[in-house]
């Protein structure tokens, strides 16, 4: 893998147990014939990112057992239960050491984002200090870039299910927004009304 390959790692949270939706995972929810952690997988893959961390939570083992993700590091979050911020500082710490520079961020419910988005947020990294998120009408959303000097203060600030919010509000000055809106739509599969979206 080339230095340039690995510089910018996809970090997919996956964790999720689907509350709403009667305690079914989100990365075992079926999308275009496959479970939605491969879909997200092959998102990022096909957006440019080599190197992919998948942060597991909710019924990890059966995620691992049902799923196909070659490649992959696959990191458990045994406190996923306290929201998504647990699963993003779990992912943020296991890419400590890899060398990346960046993460790129991806969330496993939102199947509408595909590897352009993935790949226009992913050409806005300039170095570690760089920060970029999707923008959808102007609207920050997901994936987002957190340039590797980020990540400690990132990972102090994720709490419950707000993940990077408070920091990039805190940060919005050196938020690079980049419009999306032309190639993804950013919703959520949170309740059975969202299933529609699955194809």
């Amino acid at each position: 893998m080339t230095d340039d390959e690995n510089r910018i790692a996809g970090l997919l949270l996956a964790a999720g147990g689907g509350r709403r939706l009667g305690g079914r995972p989100k990365a075992l929810l079926t999308h275009r014939g496959r479970p939605l952690v491969e879909h997200a997988v092959a998102v990022l893959r096909a957006g440019g990112c080599t190197r992919v961390h998948v942060v597991l939570g909710a019924r990890a083992d059966e995620v691992r057992a049902r799923t196909a993700l070659p490649g992959c590091v696959l990191v458990d979050n045994p406190a996923w239960e306290g929201g998504m911020g647990t699963s993003l500082r779990a992912g943020l710490d296991s890419l400590a050491g890899t060398g990346a520079r960046a993460a790129l961020v991806l969330l496993v419910d939102q199947p509408g984002i595909g590897p352009e988005a993935v790949a226009r947020v992913r050409g806005a990294y300039a170095s570690p200090a760089s920060l970029a998120s999707a923008a959808y009408d102007g609207t920050r959303g997901h994936p987002v870039l957190f340039g590797a000097a980020h990540w400690a203060g990132i990972a102090a600030s994720a709490t419950g299910d707000r993940g990077a919010r408070a920091y990039l509000r805190e940060h919005a000055d050196l938020v690079a927004l980049v419009e999306c809106g032309d190639v993804a739509e950013a919703y959520d599969i949170d309740t059975e009304a969202d299933l529609a979206h699955l194809e």
